[in-house]
C-alpha cells in the first residue's frame, strides 16, 4: 500500500511516517498543501492522511482537487478540532474519514488500512495461495502452516504478489506499491527483495519469474 502523509508539524508527520513503515507501507511525506497538490499529480497513491490546516493550500482545496480528478485515493482527514460540525463538513468535502488529534497510532494505523483495502477489489480478510496464508492485519506468514519471518519490505511485495491472484507484477509496479519516492527506480532493489523472499518461502519456490515481464505467484 502506498501512502501520503500530509502534516505540517514536521515532527508528527515524520514520526507517522516512520510507523506505517514499520507495518509495511510505502510512505510519502510532505509539510503543505502545494506540495501535496505535486505529489498526487505525480504519483497514484492509496490513501493520503491528510492535515486540514496546511500552509500555502489548505487541506480542504487538497481534498477537493483529490475528488475532482475523480481518483482511487482515500483520504484521511487530520484536525485539532474535535467539534462534531468540523467533522460532518471534512465528510462532506470528500473525506472518507476523519480522525482529531490527539490520535492513538494504533488507531490511525487500523483507519489507513481500511481505507486501503477500499482502493482495491474487495479480497477476504487473510489472503491465501500456493500454500500461503498472509494476514495483512496481524502482520503474519504461514507457509503451510509454518510461520515465516518477514523484513517489512519482503511482506510488502508478498502482499502485493498475493493481492494480484496470479496475475503478472511488473518490477515498476512493485517499486511503485512497496517503495517510497527515495528509491532510486535504477538499482536492484526489487530483484533483490524477490530473491530474499523465495528463500525465506523455502521449496518449492512459489513465486515465479516471467521473463520481460516480471513476477507472479
Amino acid at each position: 500500500m502506498r501512502v501520503l502523509v500530509v502534516e505540517d508539524e514536521q515532527l508528527l508527520a515524520d514520526a507517522v511516517a516512520t510507523g506505517l513503515r514499520r507495518e509495511a507501507m510505502a510512505v510519502d511525506v510532505v509539510y503543505d498543501g502545494a506540495a501535496a497538490l505535486e505529489r498526487i499529480g505525480v504519483n497514484d497513491y492509496d490513501v493520503v492522511v491528510l492535515d486540514r490546516d496546511l500552509p500555502l493550500v489548505h487541506g480542504d482545496d487538497v481534498c477537493r482537487k483529490i475528488v475532482e480528478l475523480g481518483m482511487p485515493t482515500r483520504v484521511l482527514m487530520l484536525t485539532a478540532s474535535g467539534d462534531v460540525s468540523d467533522r460532518v463538513e471534512g465528510l462532506e468535502l470528500g473525506a472518507d474519514d476523519y480522525l482529531p488529534k490527539p490520535f492513538a497510532f494504533t488507531e490511525l494505523t487500523a483507519r489507513v488500512r481500511a481505507l486501503g483495502r477500499r482502493t482495491t477489489v474487495p479480497l477476504p480478510p487473510v489472503l491465501e495461495r500456493a500454500g500461503i496464508k498472509l494476514d495483512p492485519n496481524r502482520r503474519e506468514v504461514f507457509r503451510e502452516g509454518e510461520e515465516v519471518q518477514l523484513a517489512p519490505k519482503e511482506f510488502a511485495v508478498l502482499e502485493v504478489l498475493m493481492r494480484s491472484e496470479g496475475a503478472v507484477v511488473s518490477a515498476e509496479q512493485l517499486l511503485e506499491k512497496a517503495w517510497d519516492e527515495n528509491t532510486d527506480p535504477f538499482t536492484n532493489v526489487v530483484r533483490v527483495t524477490v530473491m530474499t523472499l523465495r528463500r525465506k518461502l523455502g521449496e518449492p519456490p512459489v513465486i515465479v519469474t516471467v521473463p520481460g515481464s516480471g513476477y507472479r505467484i
